[in-house]
């Protein structure tokens, strides 16, 4: 009995064993996941406080680190002084062809668009009427060239007859008379032949000038007169060519100077978006008023287009070459900044020391060429300035510099060799 009981407490017992010991387990895996967590966020937050130091020391740019730098080294050199305008290109000469005299347009000799030369045959009015005109007016010449010589036939009889008391003197004086009035109709007729034969040559119309004709006016057939308003055709001369534009009355008495002591301004015409050049040409005259409404003056400038690059009524962009200055301290424009860092606003620089720190610089600018900018004081020839990673400089900072300087005039020789658009300009005050 007691080993049947035993027996009966064992497999009543044992589900409460293994549920105690499944809690047990879960617990353990519980705090030992707990423990691994820990033990990782303990030894990345030790890794941080290693990591901040060093960064405090020396690695973070823009704080107490050093920070890389792009540099250039002031040099000497020429720069050009140059005025930026708007200009209009206008033809030298726009001439509306018309017809000198009435008739019928019985040609059309040119093609819309096409570029004709002075003298090129344009058009012909019907020449009948005028050819008879011709005609009729040389018969009346070799009439009258008739009556004229039977008068002098007879004047030459009656100054014979009066020496002899044959006639009177009056019939004389009147056939003298005729003489002159005959002479007269003669000369007359000369004229109207001459009228003539220019109306027989205004029925061929030809090019006054050489450019390029624009769409016809009128058709083939129809009946034109000197009087029709709109005429034949139109023809702008295109070369050369001239862009008209304007300048701020400051600038004028430079310009002035410099043409009063034969200098010959150049002047660079570029495209709508200023990005390429279309012409190269010369400044050629100046108005003789400024408009006060504006403070400006105008100016023309010649171009010889002949790549026809340059089209009336065209919107350009102008640069006058107003002077060179010489021997000038010179520095990329990118180096400049603006501000007040010892608190006064002036424009500055940092200029890179021998220690590899820099120094807060103030420079006094002049002319403004593209990509390089004239310094009249603060720097001179050879030093070493920022002109990349400056915002993030201060006075006494530590920066690290390229391999090797570039010279601030070497790019911008290279981009004038190429041809490169240099932005648009003004002297600086």
């Amino acid at each position: 009995m007691n080993v049947a009981n035993d027996i009966e407490d064992i497999g009543q017992s044992s589900p409460g064993r293994w549920r105690r010991r499944l809690l047990n387990r879960r617990t353990v895996l519980i705090l030992a996941l707990i423990l691994f967590v820990f033990v990782i966020f303990l030894v990345g937050y030790l890794q941080h406080r290693k990591q901040a130091p060093a960064e405090a020391r020396g690695g973070r740019p823009g704080q107490n680190g050093p920070v890389a730098v792009s540099v250039a080294t002031v040099s000497t050199g020429d720069i050009e002084v140059r005025i930026p305008a708007l200009g209009t290109v206008t033809p030298l000469a726009t001439v509306t062809v018309r017809t000198q005299i009435t008739g019928q347009l019985q040609k059309i000799a040119f093609t819309e668009g096409q570029l004709v030369r002075q003298g090129d045959f344009l058009a012909q009015i019907d020449p009948r009427p005028y050819q008879a005109a011709l005609e009729q007016m040389q018969a009346n010449l070799r009439r009258d060239q008739a009556l004229l010589a039977d008068a002098k036939l007879d004047l030459k009889r009656y100054e014979g007859l009066i020496k002899e008391d044959g006639i009177a003197q009056q019939q004389l004086d009147t056939q003298r008379a005729l003489v002159d009035q005959y002479e007269g109709t003669l000369a007359s007729d000369v004229a109207q032949i001459n009228t003539a034969k220019l109306n027989l040559q205004y029925t061929h119309i030809v090019s006054p000038v050489t450019g390029r004709v624009g769409l016809r006016q009128v058709d083939q057939g129809n009946y034109v007169t000197p009087g029709d308003a709109n005429g034949i055709v139109v023809i702008n001369q295109l070369q050369p060519i001239t862009v008209i534009f304007s300048i701020p009355e400051d600038n004028i008495s430079a310009v002035m100077k410099r043409l009063k002591d034969g200098a010959a301004l150049t002047v660079e015409a570029f495209d709508r978006s200023d990005s390429t050049k279309l012409a190269d040409g010369r400044l050629l005259t100046v108005d003789n008023t400024i408009d006060t409404t504006t403070g400006t003056i105008k100016l023309r400038a010649q171009f010889d287009n002949t790549d026809g690059l340059l089209f009336p009524n065209q919107f350009v962009n102008v640069m006058l070459l107003q002077n060179v200055l010489q021997n000038q301290i010179i520095m990329p424009n990118a180096a400049v900044h603006r501000g007040a860092p010892n608190g006064v606003a002036t424009s500055f620089v940092y200029l890179v020391n021998s220690d590899d720190t820099v120094s807060v610089r103030p420079v006094t600018l002049g002319v403004i060429d593209g990509e390089r900018v004239a310094v009249s004081s603060g720097l001179k020839a050879g030093d070493v300035v920022v002109t990349e990673g400056g915002d993030r400089l201060r006075e006494g900072a530590q920066v690290i510099l390229p391999a090797a300087v570039p010279a601030a005039g070497a790019a911008n020789a290279a981009a004038r060799k190429s041809g490169a658009r240099r932005p648009r300009t003004a002297p600086q005050p």
